[in-house]
């Protein structure tokens, strides 16, 4: 008779061996097994672990497809944010770049300094957070500071470990997030794509927006049948580990049994990083996935943590864009769109043609000054490329094929949906639609209010908000609170019960957090992370809406851009009416009450870093934003303090570098004045 402890060996064992050929297979792509043979191990493992359920674990490779479908991909933060990346176009911009790098860091021009120049997969940007060694959560980049939770989906791809092989080269870290991009190969996308023509579903553009949509879906059975992968090319916050250097990172990644690309190149200096651009300009071609680029970092993380980053971007990277292939057409028309803040953009409709892979017929022409600055015309023979082997665009006008029949584009004084006037303001190159009941602006700004990280009404969708704005029965945002339940009763497919919970949700959404409610009024430039600043500093809607643009720059993190944008929404008349009705339909639009605080820590710079035992992080930077202050990812010569905790790694290294005052929790309880 078989013991538990023997059938327990051989799960155990099994599943060694089949992590070790799916490493082999997935992250080295050298396969020692057959499919047939693979398959038996694994079935023999699901098989032992259907009669013996207690030895089955979260880590096993039966795992990787098991989870239900999702209601929705719920919101998840990031511990450190995800940056995205300045572009360079040609040599002299990366020299740029690095007489700016050396610059920050008091170098001489002559200076060595070292970089890491690597392949930049054109797929969808991913976050992993592994614990104690265990993958606990995946999220997309999403807005750098919040993506989308895909856990479910990433367990899927068999070259992403559940659990890190640690060794005596890679200790397992108590806590690292991996910063990754997944994408699907060539031959992948077509089979795909093939698929849903097959069932007449639309198809994918290219593959990556094939690999977004797979890592979106809310059933991972169905990701499960799509062979996606991944190569990781950096980390977030790493708790427990020490590195030096990039190159050490990727190494490092490597060891952990991450897939790292094969295409990246340490050198000493930025002319090797330029050589290796050039080198991989035409290569990339060959490749079975889709690459944009190359991205160049300062190998040093010490010094990665003096360049700091401005905005959203790091000073310590720079990403060299491949030149788009590129082919000609015939501009046959050009169309004006309306968007949901009411700009106008101009479209050049052209005669169909392939462009890398994909056929293009239709190309932005972004607005009136590029439209003059190009001389385009209707009828005109052009240049068109994939920007970043995504967006057409129009390179140039081949003048010299005009036969005199090429007829002028004038930018309409009325808005081609609603007929209202056109306003371009003094020192924009956009057009905007004054009127605020444009079918077309109204219909994306209620989708929009109503979109889960807005005002998160469950059930109003973009196909309803066409509905109920074509039959006029609403025509602003905040005729949703105004919606009785016969309104909804006799619109086709809505019954008793539908109508009941639309009412419940539309209800439930009144009390939304005052963030979500200014980034629900679809402000330009005012993103999620823009409207939580906002909240931070402002109690409501009132006292946001009388700031000018002087006092409102005043604020950490709102720019020029910004501010104007604020200013001039609130301004609008039709703002106020909008704002008016909310107030009456009972929404809330202030912060909840709190205590005010006085503003203690107005202008210093924290930083947090290691395990905190008293507070969470989120806690510690609620607590210091509240008092005025303000927390930062990286630490730098502006730092004002560091708060350390357990095992709190480079960054603490940095601090004593730059001698920037460290904190332990005592301390930063008696800054706090608790």
């Amino acid at each position: 008779m078989v013991s538990r402890q023997q059938i327990k060996n051989e799960i155990e064992q099994l599943r060694q061996d089949i992590d070790f050929h799916n490493s082999k297979y997935y992250n080295e792509d050298n396969p020692v097994l057959s499919d047939g043979e693979y398959d038996r191990l694994m079935q023999r493992l699901m098989a032992l672990e259907e009669q013996y359920p207690r030895f089955k674990t979260p880590d096993s490779p039966t795992q990787r497809v098991g989870a239900k479908p999702a209601k929705e991909l719920s919101a998840v933060k990031h511990l450190l944010p995800m940056l995205s990346l300045a572009n360079a176009f040609n040599d002299e911009e990366i020299q740029a770049f690095d007489k700016r790098v050396k610059k920050l860091l008091d170098l001489s021009a002559a200076a060595s300094l070292g970089y890491v120049a690597e392949l930049k997969i054109d797929g969808l940007a991913v976050n992993l957070l592994y614990e104690k060694g265990y993958l606990t959560r995946a999220s997309t980049r999403g807005d750098g500071f919040t993506g989308e939770d895909i856990t479910n989906n990433v367990k899927t791809i068999k070259s992403i470990p559940l659990k890190l092989h640690g060794s005596e080269k890679s200790k397992i870290p108590d806590l690292i997030e991996i910063r990754g991009e997944i994408y699907l190969e060539q031959h992948e996308f077509e089979r795909i794509n093939k698929e849903r023509e097959k069932l007449a579903e639309p198809l994918f553009a290219n593959p990556r927006n094939a690999a977004a949509g797979s890592m979106r879906q809310l059933d991972p059975s169905i990701t499960a049948q799509r062979q996606l992968n991944i190569f990781v090319y950096g980390t977030g916050d790493l708790q427990g580990i020490k590195l030096t250097t990039h190159w050490e990172t990727l190494l490092y990644l490597k060891n952990l049994g991450l897939r790292i690309s094969a295409v990246a190149k340490l050198g000493p200096d930025i002319n090797a990083a330029i050589a290796f651009c050039h080198e991989w300009d035409e290569k990339h071609r060959g490749l079975p996935y889709d690459a944009d680029g190359i991205v160049i970092k300062v190998n040093s993380i010490t010094q990665q943590g003096m360049l700091g980053q401005v905005s959203r971007s790091p000073r310590w990277a720079i990403a060299y864009k491949f030149a788009a292939e590129q082919t000609i057409t015939v501009i046959k028309d050009i169309e004006v769109g309306v968007g949901r803040t009411g700009a106008l953009t101009p479209v050049a409709i052209m005669e169909p043609v392939e462009v890398s892979g994909v056929i293009v017929s239709h190309a932005t022409l972004h607005n009136e000054d590029e439209i003059r600055r190009k001389d385009a015309r209707l009828g005109d023979t052009v240049v068109i490329q994939r920007a970043g082997e995504v967006i057409p665009e129009i390179v140039r006008v081949m003048t010299e094929k005009r036969t005199g029949q090429e007829k002028v584009f004038v930018m309409p004084v009325k808005c081609p949906v609603c007929g209202s006037d056109v306003y371009r303001p003094p020192e924009e190159a956009i057009s905007r639609c004054t009127g605020i009941a444009c079918p077309a602006q109204v219909k994306e700004r209620i989708v929009h209010f109503a979109s889960r990280t807005a005002m998160d009404i469950a059930g109003l969708g973009e196909s309803w908000v066409e509905i109920l704005v074509d039959k006029k029965i609403i025509q602003d945002p905040a005729d949703i609170y105004f919606l009785r339940k016969e309104d909804l009763i006799g619109l086709e497919r809505m019954g008793e019960k539908s109508a009941t919970n639309l009412i419940t949700a539309i209800a439930e959404s009144k009390n939304r957090e005052f963030s979500c409610l200014i980034y629900a009024l679809g402000i330009r430039h005012v993103g999620e992370h823009i409207a939580e600043v906002l909240a931070e500093h402002y109690a409501s809607i009132d006292e946001l809406a009388v700031l000018n643009k002087e006092e409102l720059e005043s604020i950490p993190e709102i720019g020029p851009a910004i501010a104007e944008s604020l200013e001039i929404f609130f301004k609008q008349e039709e703002t106020k009416i909008v704002l008016s009705k909310l107030h009456q339909a009972g929404v809330r639009l202030q912060q909840e009450k709190k205590e005010r605080k006085e503003q203690i820590l107005v202008g210093k710079t924290f930083v947090l870093t290691g395990g905190l035992e008293l507070f969470t992080r989120d806690e510690a930077a609620r607590m210091i934003k509240n008092l005025g202050g303000r927390v930062t990812a990286s630490v730098t010569k502006k730092t004002d303090y560091v708060v350390a905790g357990t095992d709190p790694g480079s960054k603490y290294d940095k601090a004593n570098e730059l001698g920037v005052k460290i904190l332990d929790e005592a301390g930063f309880k008696k800054i706090l004045g608790k």
